[in-house]
């Protein structure tokens, strides 16, 4: 497809663009990638009119984002917006070329992870505002998928999980919120920016980043790679010690919190109809072994330890905990 399908700007006319993914919860939303790799240009509904605003201020408050040079609507009535690239290989591609045999992700990957977060981390905390009523319960319906975790779990809805959530969101009252990514992870952090904001919205102060090498253990071991302990840890040291440089509070021993969270956030739209494969069904019996386990490892220690995840593969081979509540 040309650019002049969508408008015609003088700047962007006869680029090519090559077809890269379908849009989550956009209507015939997608992205597209210029044959240079230098512009990406996103498809669908009204909502990017406000998405390409929002990263516009974004910028503006010094979010690590790319810049918009084009927004419009299409002769066939879609909205667009084009953007500059941010790099051409996310964290999560590096990790997956810089891993060894036995699925150790070289020090690379974790230094830039902490380089982009402490970017993000930093824009976040000049922007960010004391929670106020009603801010909290919104980030955790919307961070969370709430609701549609108990809708598919009914079973998961009760006094423990609720008072579990309570103690969390009370701890959180305590820091303050900010516009956060809500889905940040490697695969779309790269080393200049990050991407893929269409569900930003309110959240505790490091909520995106603090998570972000935790996340891999929820995947199952699918990844192909994984984390040491001490990595970990050194990511965490680092967007402290910028957080204590720069005068604020280390939100690290909020991880626990933000992770319980994550809990929900994977459990989320998982539960199988009848007629789906095997494989859907031992996922979503999966990811409900995690969060049963996070949901424990919480309520005793007040953290969440995802090393101590069961992978996929041991789960199958019965080696996980019940996925009861």
């Amino acid at each position: 497809m040309r650019q002049e399908d969508y408008g015609g700007d003088p700047v962007l006319t006869d680029r090519e663009w090559t077809f890269v993914k379908a849009r989550t919860a956009a209507d015939d939303g997608a992205v597209w990638r210029s044959t240079d790799g230098t512009l990406f240009m996103r498809t669908g509904g009204p909502e990017l009119v406000a998405e390409a605003a929002f990263l516009a201020e974004a910028l503006r408050l010094g979010y690590p984002v790319p810049r918009i040079v084009d927004v419009g609507q299409g002769v066939d009535g879609r909205h667009y917006f084009v953007e500059r690239s941010v790099g051409t290989t996310s964290l999560h591609e590096l990790a997956v070329a810089h891993t060894t045999p036995d699925g150790l992700v070289g020090p690379q990957v974790p230094a830039l992870a902490a380089g982009i977060s402490r970017r993000l981390l930093a824009a976040q905390a000049r922007a960010a505002e004391p929670s106020a009523d009603g801010t909290l319960a919104g980030f955790l319906a919307k961070a969370g998928f709430t609701d549609s975790v108990y809708a598919e779990n009914p079973d998961l809805d009760t006094p423990r999980v609720h008072a579990l959530v309570a103690r969390a969101l009370d701890r959180l009252g305590a820091v303050p919120m900010c516009v956060s990514h809500l889905d940040y992870g490697l695969p779309n952090a790269f080393e200049r920016g990050v991407i893929d904001w269409q569900h930003h919205g309110l959240a505790p102060l490091g909520f995106d980043v603090y998570p972000m090498l935790e996340l891999v253990p929820f995947k199952g071991g699918a990844k192909g790679y994984r984390f040491t302990a001490a990595q970990r840890a050194a990511y965490l040291a680092a967007l402290d010690h910028a957080r204590l440089a720069a005068g604020g509070e280390a939100l690290s021993p909020y991880l626990g919190e933000f992770l319980l969270v994550k809990c929900f956030f994977f459990l989320a739209l998982m539960r199988p109809s009848a007629q789906s494969r095997p494989g859907k069904h031992t996922k979503w019996q999966y990811r409900r072994a995690l969060f049963t386990t996070g949901l424990e490892q919480y309520e005793s220690t007040g953290t969440i330890d995802t090393a101590a995840f069961p992978t996929l593969a041991e789960f199958t081979g019965g080696l996980a905990c019940p996925a009861g509540p």
